[in-house]
């Protein structure tokens, strides 16, 4: 079955629309879906005898600012041996999803992993993953300051920028990090 072919069978299924990412022999079958038919656009390509995928590989997260954020999942089928990009998008301001677990298990925690770092909620306990339990924010998100440099110095000998002869350059704060004045508890 060509990727064109694979996409379409895919978006009869489900009622969504397909494309093809990339090109020659990596390309994938992308599919957009609608949020209400996430968990049945998964189960009906895991359940289809023609697409058969019945492997769970990783699902993730991207930050489109105002258009919301794009929940990605990659699907494998083992014994056609082929995979398929499922996408859908919500909006930030109700960021949730319905979960696949139920369809495939191995996405636990890859839905944690989504609900910790982008803030995007998933039904059921996701308790903290990566980050420590007093960590506030989500750090995948693109307003997310990165302040890390600015509020700790460099702990090395030199500054990045400094030769050997000592002089220093003048410290440059990374792009979009607010002076340390702007942020952060005022004392």
């Amino acid at each position: 079955m060509a990727q064109e072919e694979i996409g379409s069978r895919i978006a009869e299924l489900v009622g969504g629309t397909a494309s093809v990412s990339g090109g020659g022999a990596f390309a994938r079958p992308v599919v957009d879906v609608a949020p209400e038919k996430w968990v049945a656009a998964v189960r009906a390509v895991r359940d289809d005898a023609e697409l058969g995928c019945d492997f769970f590989d990783w699902l993730s997260a991207v930050d489109e600012l105002d258009e919301g954020f794009s929940i990605i999942t990659h699907l494998w089928s083992i014994r056609a041996r082929f995979g398929v990009l499922l996408r859908t998008r919500i909006p930030r301001d109700a960021a949730t999803l319905a979960s696949i677990v139920d369809v495939y298990p191995g996405a636990a925690w890859h839905e944690r992993e989504t609900h910790e770092m982008f803030g995007i909620g998933f039904p059921g306990g996701l308790p903290p993953l990566l980050l420590p339990p007093e960590f506030e924010g989500h750090p995948l998100r693109k307003e997310f300051v990165l302040a890390t440099r600015v509020a700790k110095p460099w702990p090395g000998a030199k500054e990045p920028g400094e030769s050997e002869s000592g002089s220093k350059r003048q410290a440059v704060r990374p792009p979009g990090v607010p002076a340390p004045g702007e942020w952060g508890p005022q004392s």
